[in-house]
């Protein structure tokens, strides 16, 4: 009998069903990545307005920054603003593993206390390089005394990095740390603090570096990944029909051949 004309057996049914169930697998997960691609799209788009924004100041951003929850904020998250007020340096933290042009050092944290409100603001301050020969020696900065104004974005808590020492021993303890809760720092130095942060932007000073990274939403990644699961579903497609239906036809002529 001829094999192209052979009846399709259970094996046949079998790896059919299997190709069947990978290509609806794959071709759904290409589809959610492209869902969740364009709810980063408009997640980008939201937060390009909001930085197109004029800048909050004053009391007007003393207004905004009386709430006392995170959610309550949330709109407010990559606001430009301009800020007045007064350092207090004694409750400056560094953040250690922080990266600026792929070098390890800290981000600098110091508290302004505002001059239009009795809020404090927790600034991210900018970057500086870490001593590997004394990894307990502070970088040197400058912190100005008196009245400063500054610009910068509003911008959710300090990221957080994975560490070993369970946060209740690793906070607190020292002005270097790996990771800052703003609840908890707030109740170790006594402090009305915002629920938000400022990230200072602006040129290169106090001995500290701004060159932060552009604000992304990651919709990239989204497309490459969904590229893959599509890319995916298609190599499952086209190895089913020639293990399946071409090679079942070229099987006779190399019989023949033979």
């Amino acid at each position: 009998m001829n094999p192209a004309r052979q009846p399709f057996g259970l094996r046949f049914w079998l790896v059919t069903l299997a190709a069947l169930v990978a290509m609806v697998v794959t071709a759904s997960l290409g589809r959610w990545q492209l869902s969740r691609a364009a709810q980063k799209t408009a997640l980008q788009a939201a937060m390009d307005e909001r930085q197109s924004r004029a800048p909050l100041q004053g009391a007007e951003l003393a207004q905004a920054l009386q709430s006392a929850s995170q959610e309550a904020t949330a709109p407010l998250l990559h606001r430009r603003a301009e800020l007045r007020g007064q350092w207090l340096p004694e409750a400056t933290v560094f953040l250690e593993n922080r990266q600026m042009y792929g070098r390890p050092g800290f981000f600098v944290f110091t508290p302004l206390q505002l001059a239009d409100s009795p809020r404090v603001v927790l600034v991210q301050r900018g970057w500086a390089p870490r001593n590997f020969l004394e990894r307990t020696r502070l970088p040197e900065i400058t912190t100005p005394a008196g009245p400063v104004q500054l610009e910068g974005r509003l911008a959710g808590p300090p990221a957080r990095l994975y560490e070993f020492t369970p946060t209740a021993q690793g906070e607190g303890s020292s002005r270097i740390r790996q990771n800052l809760d703003l609840a908890a720092y707030g109740a170790e130095t006594g402090l009305a603090l915002a629920p938000l942060t400022v990230v200072q932007t602006g040129a290169a000073s106090d001995g500290l570096q701004r060159d932060w990274a552009p604000i992304d939403s990651g919709v990239d990644k989204h497309y490459g990944y969904a590229f893959q699961w599509f890319g995916l579903c298609g190599l499952v497609a086209i190895l089913y029909v020639w293990f399946q239906f071409v090679r079942r036809f070229l099987r006779p002529g190399r019989q023949r051949g033979a």
